[in-house]
């Protein structure tokens, strides 16, 4: 028993506690009445532990209690994703098999609400209401574009059920889910019920309501109080101190979108948190890497995107340029309303368009006189609040529909005989929130982040005009009126037009417009159409008693899956995607008709439409992905304003890119022209509508020439070193040697292929080649070990007769051959075959190279030949004669080495959905010359970005390092190409945390790391500036940015660390400069530093004599990638259209098929250049 002081002390506590937790709980009833009883146990007990611990802090160390720092602490609380957006889910079912709904809600990357909804079910389970409720939200999030997305539910239940291959009762709707989830990359992760609060209270409550109809959050007041809570304790962790402010209660909804533009996001520390989280992901794994079984978390501060370390750089001559970035100026007072905008039944963009417009001009009383802005979709945007927040109207609208025609001979001609049609729709418009700009003007900042809603806004206005008139595609914008429509054959056209994006820059917000090119679909008849597509159909009318091959039928599925036809034969407005064809011919198809009769297709048509149905050995479309629905090609045409998905042949792309090919100054004036047109972004009146001015002239800006860097050549030469000052940089090796030259005295030729007339070059080449190699200071024995293989062109087709000779030649040459040279009549598909056995089975580099090319030998080729030999064999071209501890000491001093990585993804065709995506990664094996790369190849998941297994090959190539160099590298430099700037989150968080895991692998090794993102397909361009007094003359006006051309003020990132580079010289076109995006560095460079040293890697490219336009490092994954997918293209291609002609979509498999293990002989050379 206690007595005495001990038991008044004790006392007190027990007082102090008890006062606390009712002030704790007082101030949760008042925000959520019912919360307290959803409260457990365990959470109780924390909040108890939590309230004595901010008692004894406020009585001992005067720190003021916080309910909502407290709250924080013990919830197991909501946490906001990283980068993208989070979907929570849940159902319920009252007693497992009653009345039940299901609720979800959509926030972003700061938790703010983005979207909600909870609706009623029919009596299911808890589990089947979970999956309808999240197959909604999917939905809208598809129609939306809403990704990367991040699901969390709490029910162990439903995870293991989505991941499990069963049969059961709902198998379609766990499809259905299954396809959203792989097809868009969405991750699934479970997560405890307290941290799913709110959809929990909204299941529940829609649950007890029993109505089949949709609630929303702002209707149900417990469920708003369970956000709030959310909000309470999502808030501390994006602060350093607790806030003492008492948190606003007006509660305001987000906007329904988020833009695709996150390059200038807001840049507030990032936190890796969630550590109740057990995240399960589709292939029950865990998402982080892991050491002795335990989670490796990055530091909380560790996400922060690099900040630009000094004003920007200062090396080099200085140079007046123009940028094709045009300010906008706008007032940040300006308001703009969102509404959300649902018509029925649901039209194309295009009708949607027109709606809108109707509207419009019909009502412009009850819309307060507005023109809004839409994006043919869900969002419209008005400058003006109209009258109510929910509107309803009916507009009927005259559509255009085909005219049916009865002969193949009038089916061209439809496209100028349309009749119209009056449909009647109904549009509800509802507000979602009012948009404020305010946010990019805080005094007291050097800058603040336009809001993102704001922005995206901002982009639907400035394109809708020129939506209403062109074609849109993705960013781009294309219309016959500038520059007319021209054939490229194969049933492609060419189409001109323009890109357009708002970019956040140092300047300001900036309109990046530039000209651009893309390839469409013809619209003409489908058979006409095969005839131009296909070379074997090029006489179909010809062959009308003729069927197709089993491999005929491939091609023609494949050229025409996924294009949108109409009919011919009958009067509609509707258009049908083709899913594949029929495996039988039209006559012999039959069907089922509503009253359960067997119908002859060629029948039903002679009876119903009086038509005659002419090409009937020909298969059918299948219009349908889950059952039977054909239509005969002769009575379909191509709908019009469809991009061209398949692979444009080598014609086809030399037409599209001597389209796009503009000399500067006449490109400069093409946009130009575009800022001025009736269908560019100034065009209509929504400038006026909104408060927006778009300057008419580009940004003028001051950008700095670098010098070149000194090179080290071959010592053989009599030339050893040289700076390469000619205007585009290029230098010649006719009187100097390649720095390490090789000695090949082992090969062998094999000719596929040839006419006698082309074989008699042989001697010659060879002669020539062994001669031009020699003057290279590489030797190449002029005798081959073996005597000339002389093989057909179709011995190609054969991959297991491939293999055997391949195996022969080398089993001939004693197991020791160190190159094959391939000779071959023409391109062909085996290729692929050739190089995956050769590298992987065999263990020799080949190089290949055609008849045509060595008919007509030149110095020029065969020096190229030569150092593409030598750079696979071991040797390198060039090495910097001041190497990298020289130009950049303070990094790179006595003993501290560096590897430089380079990774990048390769995906499928655009037409494949399940073939693997396949990742390169590279690293410098040599120090300090650092110009020879080892690769390292996975397959992963379709279309899956974040490399998945990047430690691994990291791990790897630091042994492999080590085994060079005899010591780890101290510095890592990565360059990662291939991704986008709403990815780079994503990346840093993954990719970033990989290659730390995989070093930490490694016995007492913490480099310090540099991740920079590469881009090449981005549309800022650089010309000359004439006006600039010190323009040079008229001469240079139509010539590209010198080599070494750096960009790193007015149009780059406001805060963060970036740069572009113009390294090459552009010799065609207009250059395109190399965009560098620091996202992480631990090295600390400085701006001249890094680019100084991307500048000088770019000469040391090995299979040129010239400064190349990307970071080799990046260049080399981006090749090694290409030789990965070149493993898997014709080894896999027949598997998978097997599978695309049985069923209508294939699903990329859950494991991907794994890439041949490269032999042991050629894993440590450069093979793949």
């Amino acid at each position: 028993m206690v007595k005495g002081k001990e038991a008044d002390v004790a006392q007190y506590c027990i007082k102090s506690l008890e006062a606390a937790k009712k002030e704790l709980w007082d101030f949760v009833a008042n925000l959520k009445p019912q919360m307290v009883r959803k409260v457990n146990e365990l959470e109780k007990v924390r909040a108890d532990l939590e309230i004595w611990k901010s008692r004894k802090a406020l009585k001992y160390d005067i720190i003021v209690m916080n309910a909502s720092l407290i709250i924080s602490k013990v919830k197991q609380r909501w946490v906001s994703p990283l980068s993208g957006f989070k979907l929570n889910v849940d159902g319920s079912s009252i007693l497992n098999l009653g009345p039940c709904g299901g609720g979800g809600v959509m926030r972003d990357r700061v938790g703010n609400l983005v979207y909600d909804y909870a609706i009623s079910f029919r009596e299911i389970t808890n589990t089947v209401v979970e999956f309808l409720a999240l197959l909604q939200g999917l939905k809208v999030c598809v129609g939306h574009s809403w990704f990367p997305l991040l699901v969390e539910v709490n029910s162990l239940v439903f995870c293991k059920w989505l991941c499990s291959t069963g049969e059961w009762r709902y198998i379609n709707i766990w499809k259905e889910v299954l396809d959203i989830c792989i097809t868009r990359g969405i991750r699934i992760t479970h997560i405890y019920r307290a941290g799913n609060n709110v959809t929990d209270c909204l299941a529940k409550l829609v649950s007890s309501l029993g109505h089949f109809e949709y609630w929303f959050l702002h209707q149900l007041r417990e469920a708003r109080a369970a956000l709030r809570l959310d909000e309470m304790g999502q808030r501390q962790s994006f602060r350093s101190k607790p806030h003492l402010k008492k948190p606003s209660c007006k509660f305001k909804r987000p906007p329904l979108y988020a833009s695709s533009d996150t390059s200038s996001s807001d840049t507030s520390q990032v936190s890796v948190l969630g550590v109740f989280q057990d995240e399960v992901g589709l292939e029950g794994k865990s998402g982080l890497p892991s050491r002795g079984g335990e989670p490796i978390l990055v530091e909380p501060n560790a996400l922060v995107v690099a900040k630009r370390p000094d004003a920007g750089g200062i090396e080099g001559c200085v140079i007046s340029l123009i940028a094709n970035h045009f300010l906008v100026q706008f007032d940040v007072s300006q308001r703009i309303f969102h509404y959300d905008v649902d018509i029925a039944p649901h039209p194309s963009k295009e009708i949607a368009r027109m709606i809108k417009r109707k509207l419009v001009l019909d009502n412009q009383d009850i819309l307060s006189g507005a023109h809004p802005a839409f994006d043919g979709r869900k969002n419209l945007f008005s400058s003006i609040e109209f009258q109510n927040d929910k509107l309803e109207f009916y507009v009927t609208l005259p559509i255009p529909i085909a005219k049916s025609v009865l002969s193949l001979g009038d089916a061209n001609e439809m496209l100028g005989r349309k009749q119209e049609n009056n449909k009647l729709f109904r549009v509800n418009i509802k507000l979602v929130s009012k948009l404020d700009g305010w946010e990019s003007s805080k005094s007291g900042e050097d800058w603040v982040p336009f809001p993102q809603d704001y922005l995206h806004a901002l982009d639907v206005v400035l394109r809708d005009s020129s939506a209403e008139t062109c074609i849109p595609v993705g960013r781009s914008l294309y219309s016959s009126s500038m520059g007319g429509v021209q054939d490229i054959g194969g049933g492609a056209i060419g189409l001109r037009g323009y890109f357009q994006s708002l970019r956040r820059t140092q300047q300001g917000l900036a309109l990046n417009v530039d000209f651009s090119v893309t390839a469409f679909h013809e619209s003409i008849g489908l058979i006409s159409y095969l005839q131009k597509r296909l070379g074997f159909l090029h006489d179909l009318p010809e062959m009308k008693t003729k069927g197709l091959t089993g491999e005929e039928k491939k091609e023609v599925e494949k050229a025409l899956k996924n294009i949108r036809v109409f009919v011919s034969h009958r009067e509609t407005e509707q258009r049908y995607r083709i899913f594949g064809i029929t495996n039988e011919a039209t006559e012999n198809l039959w069907f089922r008709d509503r009253d359960g009769t067997n119908l002859k297709l060629v029948d039903y048509f002679k009876d119903h439409y009086n038509h005659d149905i002419q090409f009937r050995n020909l298969p059918c479309l299948q219009i349908s992905r889950s059952k039977p629905c054909y239509l005969p090609m002769e009575l379909c045409m191509v709908c019009e304003g469809q991009k061209f998905l398949g692979k444009l042949s080598d014609d086809q792309t030399s037409k599209l890119i001597k389209m796009g090919c503009q000399r500067p100054k006449e490109r400069k004036a093409i946009i130009n022209e575009v800022m001025r047109s009736s269908v560019g972004p100034t065009s209509g009146n929504h400038g006026k509508e909104f408060n927006l001015h778009i300057s008419r002239n580009m940004t003028q800006l001051k950008g700095r020439v670098l010098q070149p860097p000194k090179l080290k050549l071959g010592n053989g030469g009599q030339v050893t070193d040289l700076i390469p000052f000619r205007q585009d940089r290029q230098w010649n090796l006719l009187h100097s040697h390649v720095f390490e030259g090789t000695r090949i005295e082992r090969w062998a030729l094999i000719s596929f292929g040839g006419t006698p007339e082309q074989r008699s070059y042989l001697p010659r080449f060879i002669n020539q080649l062994s001669q031009r190699c020699k003057q290279l200071g590489i030797f190449l024995n002029e005798t081959p070990i073996l005597s000339h293989q002389y093989e057909s062109l179709q011995l190609l087709n054969n991959v297991s007769t491939l293999e055997s000779k391949l195996k022969k030649v080398h089993t001939d040459a004693s197991n020791n051959l160190q190159l094959l040279l391939c000779v071959m009549e023409r391109k062909h598909k085996g290729y692929a075959d050739l190089k995956r056995i050769a590298e992987t089975n065999i263990g020799v580099v080949s190089q290949c190279c055609l008849y045509p090319k060595i008919a007509k030998l030149s110095s020029q080729f065969l020096a190229n030949l030569s150092l593409k030999i030598n750079a696979k064999v071991g040797g390198s071209t060039v090495a910097l004669y001041n190497s990298f501890p020289s130009q950049i000491p303070r990094l790179f001093g006595s003993g501290e080495t560096a590897i430089f990585l380079g990774a990048d993804v390769t995906h499928p065709h655009p037409l494949d959905d399940s073939s693997p995506s396949v990742a390169a990664v590279v690293g410098s094996m040599n120090w300090p010359e650092a110009n020879k790369y080892v690769s390292r190849m996975r397959s992963q998941a379709h279309r899956q970005e974040i490399i998945q297994d990047l430690g691994e090959m990291v791990r790897e190539l630091l042994e492999e390092f080590n085994e060079e160099v005899n010591m780890l590298p101290k510095r890592i430099l990565f360059f990662r190409d291939g991704i986008s700037e709403t990815q780079f989150y994503q990346v840093l968080k993954e990719e970033l945390q990989a290659i730390k895991a995989a070093c930490s692998t490694l016995p007492k090794y913490n480099p310090t790391i540099t991740f920079a993102v590469v881009q090449k397909r981005h549309h800022t361009r650089l010309f000359p500036n004439e006006t600039d007094p010190s323009f040079s003359g008229t001469r240079f006006c139509d010539e590209n940015i010198p080599p070494g051309t750096v960009i790193d003020t007015v149009i780059t990132h406001p805060r963060e660390f970036d740069f572009y580079l113009c390294s090459h010289w552009g010799m065609k076109g207009t250059s395109r400069p190399t965009h560098y995006h620091i996202l992480w560095d631990e090295n600390k460079f400085t701006s001249d530093e890094l680019q100084k040293l991307v500048h000088s890697l770019c000469y040391t490219f090995v299979r040129c004599t010239k400064p190349v336009s990307l970071v080799p490092p990046a260049y080399y994954a981006h090749l090694a990638a290409y030789r990965g997918r070149l493993y898997l293209d014709r080894s896999d291609s027949a598997g998978f259209a097997k599978k695309a002609s049985t069923i209508s979509r294939a699903s990329p498999p859950l494991k991907p098929v794994p890439l041949p293990k490269l032999s042991e002989s050629v894993k440590k050379l450069m093979f793949y250049c």
